[in-house]
């Protein structure tokens, strides 16, 4: 298939509303692929292409000025391998050999092939077809029923590696799909709930309550001697948590796949763990490398890292993610022993409650109230897992930032703050806040904003930059609004913390927003 078709099929894209006309436009486009151009295609038409960060920004392409060809005559797969090129293009020279690579590329492509190309690099495709939409496109394509797409997804950990299945091999190639040791899955994910009682109450007066960690989520896999440790976007982190790793060879088990935290801690003199530190400390080291006090148990005077668990999907060959809750909990329990996170099953709001207050007392945020009977239902925000925490807290990604004055000049600091539409996916502006920002957080934002802008307002006061960073604000909740699209406006918000663990489609969706009115 020619690029100009993606091309076409995604300004249609963008060009309505309707999710359900999204998915049919998307659909037919799917149909028509080859087998070879299925897996890069949906990353294209997903504005996430399969090599990941491709380190061509808005000011790369904003310099080139390519008149564009008369005529389509680029296949897809020739994006692919362009996009490839740039990636692998590094170290002295490197900014001048990508401009070529793309120029080249941009001067055989027409002019809509010049926007598609364009929105790609930057991350500013916007076309409302997230993953959702294309999800419920695949499945139409393919003829195939949504839940079993999905749960392929979840096992494949990749979109378009089962849209490739779904369109090649159908109902019985995704059947074929197992839980596989190794190959990370989509983690579950919780919804929110503002009361830990009312959260019992929705299980039927009895649930899980366990303590909620402030740590940065990781899968761990476990073959024998080879582990493997993914964070929650799926990206291998091996090689940073040593002390994880040696741990988890030590498990009294063949194999395993484990869903947990790693959270930092101080420590005293004497090594003992005095309370836990906060995400940002626990994500800059964890970000890092495997810093001191990663690789043992214990540290004088300084910081430590260490695993907690909450959920078992696999034990020595065998899926576990079919199977109820409290049958995953009592393995766990015996496979991890105080690894686990502590949890108690609640047959009262006065017996949750006891709980999250033992937690806070702890030093950690909130509880998650979980249903005892359900499953593990990976990539999904399902209503079996409740996250509740005493202060409110969303994770909403950066659209746009406003250049500051006074103190802050020179400093990209106001936020434009956005959040999912639950149905299409798209972003949702919010709100704005300025607040809760350090100068070290200052000066690090406006570099990362810089290098993600994709856009100006005419008096330049405000960047608009690729819709990628994930930030956590807390908030006193929220009220209507006629001042922004989605009818709701956040009240006192103030910054916590960037999320570089979470990606643009964990961000809380605008019902979340609503639920805090």
């Amino acid at each position: 298939m020619l690029l100009i078709e993606l091309a076409r099929t995604s300004a249609a894209v963008a060009a309505t509303a309707s999710r359900r006309e999204k998915q049919q436009l998307l659909a037919a486009t799917l149909r028509g692929l080859a087998p070879d151009e299925i897996e890069p295609a949906v990353g294209l038409l997903m504005g996430a292409p399969r090599q990941g960060s491709l380190g061509v920004g808005w000011a790369t392409v904003s310099r080139l000025q390519v008149a564009p060809a008369a005529e389509p005559s680029l296949p897809i797969l020739a994006l692919d391998t362009l996009l490839g090129e740039l990636v692998a293009t590094s170290g002295p020279g490197s900014v001048k050999a990508r401009d070529q690579l793309l120029g080249a590329f941009l001067a055989r492509a027409t002019a809509d092939e010049h926007e598609l190309v364009r929105r790609i690099l930057i991350g500013d495709l916007r076309q409302g077809a997230l993953q959702g939409v294309l999800t419920a496109a695949v499945a139409l394509a393919a003829d195939v029923k949504a839940a079993e797409l999905r749960r392929a997804v979840m096992l494949q950990g990749d979109l378009g590696r089962a849209a490739r299945i779904a369109l090649t091999e159908g109902p019985g190639g995704l059947a074929a799909v197992q839980l596989e040791v190794g190959r990370p899955i989509h983690p579950m994910l919780a919804s929110t709930a503002t009361d830990v009682g009312a959260a019992v109450a929705a299980f039927g007066g009895t649930a899980q309550v366990e303590w909620k960690l402030d740590g940065a989520r990781v899968q761990v896999h476990v073959d024998g001697d080879e582990v493997a440790i993914y964070t929650r976007n799926l990206n291998p982190v091996t090689d940073r948590l040593p002390h994880v790793v040696a741990w988890a060879r030590a498990l009294p088990c063949r194999s395993a796949i484990l869903d947990g935290e790693v959270l930092g801690f101080h420590t005293d003199d004497d090594g003992r763990d005095v309370g836990p530190r906060s995400f940002q400390d626990t994500i800059s080291t964890f970000a890092t490398q495997a810093a001191p006090g990663l690789e043992t148990d214990g540290g004088a005077g300084g910081f430590l890292v260490r695993p907690f668990f909450f959920d078992l999907m696999a034990l020595d060959g065998r899926s576990l993610i079919d199977e109820p809750l409290h049958h995953r909990s009592a393995a766990l329990g015996e496979l991890v022993g105080e690894r686990r996170i502590p949890a108690v099953v609640a047959t009262s709001a006065e017996a949750a409650a006891a709980h999250l207050d033992l937690a806070l007392a702890q030093g950690h945020e909130g509880v998650m109230v979980k249903s005892v009977d359900g499953l593990y239902e990976a990539g999904r925000r399902g209503k079996s897992w409740l996250k509740v925490k005493p202060v409110h807290t969303l994770d909403l990604v950066v659209l746009a930032a406003e250049w500051g004055h006074g103190r802050r000049r020179g400093w990209l600091s106001n936020l434009h703050l956005g959040a999912r539409h639950p149905e299409t996916g798209e972003l949702v502006m919010v709100g704005k806040t300025f607040k809760g920002l350090t100068d070290e957080l200052l000066a690090w934002q406006t570099e990362q904003f810089l290098a993600r802008r994709v856009g100006e307002d005419a008096s330049g006061h405000t960047v608009f930059v690729a819709p990628e960073l994930v930030v956590e604000i807390a908030l006193d909740g929220a009220q209507r609004s006629p001042r922004y699209p989605g009818g709701v406006a956040l009240r006192f918000a103030r910054v916590k913390g960037y999320r570089p663990d979470k990606s643009p489609v964990d961000a809380d969706t605008l019902d979340a927003v609503r639920a805090l009115l």
